[in-house]
């Protein structure tokens, strides 16, 4: 007698778990970038972009520093407080608000 076994989809690898845990920590590790060091004039360049774009309202790139990676992302800057270390950032794609601190940003260009 032929005994079917119907449409089961063969995964060579999905009977290790661990591999995938595995691979996936080598893949991060890959990707780590160790966060950059501004320097005084860089941080001031941020700054005017940041308060022309507030008063503006006009678009930015942002790239900023988080779990040792870089992530680029386009928005508008809603609150912007340089001695308080933060501002909020409104992205483009899914209109959500995001808070932020200075410290944590690398570049931002007006679009």
């Amino acid at each position: 007698m032929h005994h079917d076994r119907g449409m089961k989809k063969w995964r060579a690898f999905a009977s290790m778990p661990e591999q995938y845990i595995g691979l996936k920590k080598t893949i991060n590790k890959q990707v780590e970038v160790a966060q950059p060091v501004l320097t005084e004039e860089q941080m001031e360049q941020i700054n005017f972009t940041l308060i022309e774009a507030l008063h503006t309202n006009k678009q930015v790139y942002l790239t900023y520093y988080k779990r040792d990676q870089c992530i680029t992302e386009t928005g508008f800057i809603q609150f912007f407080d340089s001695l308080g270390d933060l501002f909020i950032f409104i992205d483009d794609v899914f209109e959500l608000k995001n808070r932020m601190r200075l410290s944590e940003l690398i570049d931002v260009r007006l679009a």
